[in-house]
C-alpha cells in the first residue's frame, strides 16, 4: 500500500472513494461544507432528513454525486469534541479501514480536516493514521496453506492543507517506517516456536543487516557466552536442543564516538516454564515470550529506515526454556557475568536470568541509555491490565522521556516504584540473591533483580506482558506494542542533538 500526502482540491481527485468527516449534530467540516456546495446540498439534505447525524463512528456511503470526480463519498461521524481522544480516534480509523477493506477499493483519499483527534498536531495525526492503517491491513498467513487475500488498496492518500503538507510528508515517512517495524515485530511474535527459534532470530537479524547498510550484526554462540561467564543466560536453555544466542545489532547514524542508546530484548522463543512447568491451558501463547526481542528488532529496523542521526544498539538474549534432562532445577545456583550469584528458586522466572547477563554485557558500549523490553511478569497484567506497559527505571529523566514518548505515540507506559524496600524480598540463604521475590509486587521485584545489573548507566525496564499480544478470538496475535514508544523516544533523542537542519526537525513538542 502506497501512502501519500495530497493538497489538491478534494472534488478533483481521480480516486475510487473520498472520506470526509461530519461533526456531531450534523456540523459540516470545512471539506464537507465545500463539497456540499458543489453537490447542490446533497450532504446537508442527508443530515436534514435525519439519516446522518455525525455521531462518533457513524458511516454513510454516497455514490455518483454531481460535482465530484470520485464515484464514492464516505461520510464519517466525528462525534463531539470530547469524543476525539486517542481511543476514539483509533476506533474511527479502524471503522474507516474496515469499510474500505469490504469495498475492495484500489484508491482512497481521507480528508478529516484535522478534526478526528483532540490534539491539533498535524504531524502526530498523520503519523498515527499511517501507523494504524498499516496495522489494520496486516494479515498473518505465513503458516497457512491458504494465503490471505491480498489487500486491494494500493493508494492511500491523506489530504492536508498546503501549509501542513511538508510536515505531513515527514509524518508519513516516519509512520511508514514505524509501521514496518511494528509489522516485523508482529510477524516474529506470531510465528510458532518450532519455526521462530533463537537461531531463526539470529538469521532474521542478519537479513536486516543485508537490507540496511547502516546495520551490522554479531551473534554470540553458547561457547562464546560461556567464555564471557554468562552462566545465568545459559542456564535457561540447558534443557533445550535449541542453542541459545546473544544477538547484537548495531546501527550507526550518529558520529563515531557518540554514546549509543541500547535496547535489550527478552527473546525466550518458547517458555514451558522449564522444570517449574506451567499449566497447559493457553501455554501456546508462550510463543509470544520473545515479543520483547521482536519489538527491539522492529525498532532498530524502523530507526534504520528513518535514518535517525544517532547510534543505537539492539541486543537480543535468545533461548528456549524446556524441561530436559540437562535442565536447570529449582535450588540451583548460577554465577552471572557480573560475578553475582543467583539461586534459581523458580525456573519459570527465566526472563530476568537471560536479561541480567545481557545488561552486564552492554556496559562495554558506555551507553547513553539502556532500555530493556520484556514480557516479564504475569503480575504486570494484574497491575495494569492490557492497556499500559509497566515502566521501572533507575533514572527519573529517562523514565520521564519514555512516558512522554509513550503518550505522544499513543503507546503508553505507566510507572511503578523501584524502592530499596522491595529489594530484600530477593534475599537468599544460599546465593547473593534469589530469582523470585514471592507473591507480592511481582513486577517490581523482577525489576529490582534487573536493577542489580544496571548500576553503570541510566536504565529503564518496560514490562510488556500485558500489552505484547491479544488473546481473544479473531484478534489473537502479537500487537507490536512498544515499537512506537521506543521509536518516539529515539526520535526525541535525535532531536535534542545539536544538528544541522535534518529530515527529523519535526519540532512537535
Amino acid at each position: 500500500m502506497f501512502f501519500e500526502i495530497l493538497s489538491d482540491a478534494a472534488e478533483t481527485l481521480s480516486i475510487e472513494c473520498l472520506v470526509v468527516g461530519i461533526e456531531a449534530d450534523g456540523k459540516l467540516s470545512p471539506t464537507a461544507s465545500h463539497l456540499n456546495t458543489l453537490t447542490q446540498g446533497a450532504i446537508q439534505d442527508l443530515i436534514d432528513s435525519g439519516d446522518f447525524s455525525g455521531a462518533a463512528g457513524e458511516q454513510q456511503l454516497l455514490r455518483n454525486l454531481p460535482g465530484l470526480t470520485a464515484p464514492r463519498l464516505l461520510l464519517i461521524g466525528l462525534g463531539k469534541t470530547d469524543e476525539r481522544k486517542d481511543r476514539h480516534y483509533r476506533k474511527l480509523v479502524k471503522g474507516i479501514n474496515q469499510t474500505l477493506g469490504k469495498l475492495k477499493l484500489k484508491s482512497v483519499a481521507i480528508a478529516l480536516d484535522g478534526l478526528a483527534s483532540d490534539q491539533p498536531d498535524p504531524y502526530r495525526q498523520t503519523r498515527l493514521l499511517t501507523e494504524w492503517t498499516s496495522a489494520d491491513f496486516y494479515q498473518y498467513d505465513t503458516t497457512k496453506s491458504k494465503k490471505a487475500e491480498p489487500t486491494t488498496l494500493e493508494q492511500y492518500a491523506i489530504l492536508l492543507p498546503e501549509d501542513a503538507a511538508e510536515l505531513g510528508e515527514s509524518a508519513l515517512l516516519d509512520g511508514v517506517a514505524i509501521a514496518n517495524g511494528i509489522n516485523s515485530a508482529r510477524e516474529l511474535g506470531n510465528l510458532p516456536g518450532n519455526i521462530c527459534t533463537p537461531t531463526y532470530l539470529a538469521d532474521k537479524a542478519k537479513a536486516l543487516a543485508e537490507e540496511f547498510e547502516a546495520l551490522k550484526v554479531k551473534v554470540l554462540d553458547e561457547e562464546k557466552m560461556e567464555k564471557l561467564g554468562m552462566h545465568s543466560l545459559l542456564s535457561v536453555g540447558r534443557g533445550s536442543a535449541q542453542p541459545s544466542k546473544l544477538i547484537i545489532i548495531e546501527y550507526q547514524g550518529g558520529q563515531k564516538d557518540d554514546a549509543p542508546h541500547v535496547l535489550v530484548g527478552k527473546g525466550i522463543t518458547f517458555d514451558t516454564g522449564g522444570i517449574s512447568l506451567k499449566p497447559g491451558a493457553a501455554m501456546d501463547e508462550m510463543k509470544f515470550d520473545m515479543c520483547g526481542a521482536a519489538s527491539v528488532i522492529g525498532t532498530i529496523e524502523a530507526v534504520a529506515e528513518m535514518h535517525l542521526p544517532l547510534n543505537l544498539i539492539a541486543v537480543v538474549a535468545a533461548a528456549e526454556n524446556m524441561p530436559g534432562s540437562q535442565a536447570t532445577k529449582p535450588g540451583d545456583v548460577v554465577t552471572t557475568m557480573s560475578g553475582q550469584t543467583v539461586e534459581i528458586l523458580n525456573t519459570d522466572a527465566e526472563g530476568r536470568l537471560v536479561l541480567c547477563d545481557a545488561l552486564t554485557y552492554v556496559e562495554r558500549f558506555k551507553p547513553a541509555s539502556v532500555i530493556d523490553v520484556a514480557t516479564l511478569t504475569g503480575a504486570c497484567i494484574i497491575a495494569l491490565g492490557h492497556h499500559a506497559s509497566g515502566l521501572l527505571s533507575n533514572n527519573d529523566t529517562l523514565a520521564e522521556a519514555l512516558l512522554t514518548a509513550g503518550d505522544y505515540a499513543a503507546d503508553r507506559a505507566w510507572p511503578l516504584p523501584l524502592w530499596d524496600e522491595y529489594q530484600e524480598l530477593l534475599d537468599s540463604n544460599f546465593a547473593d540473591m534469589a530469582n523470585i521475590g514471592g507473591r507480592s509486587a511481582g513486577t517490581i521485584t523482577a525489576a529490582c533483580f534487573l536493577s542489580r545489573f544496571t548500576k553503570a548507566y541510566p536504565w529503564a525496564h518496560l514490562d510488556i506482558a500485558g500489552t505484547a499480544w491479544n488473546s481473544n478470538g479473531k484478534e489473537k496475535g502479537a500487537t507490536g506494542r512498544c515499537v512506537s514508544l521506543l521509536c518516539q523516544y529515539l526520535i526525541d533523542q535525535a532531536e535534542t542533538l545539536d544538528l544541522p537542519e535534518s529530515a527529523h526537525e519535526h519540532s512537535h513538542h
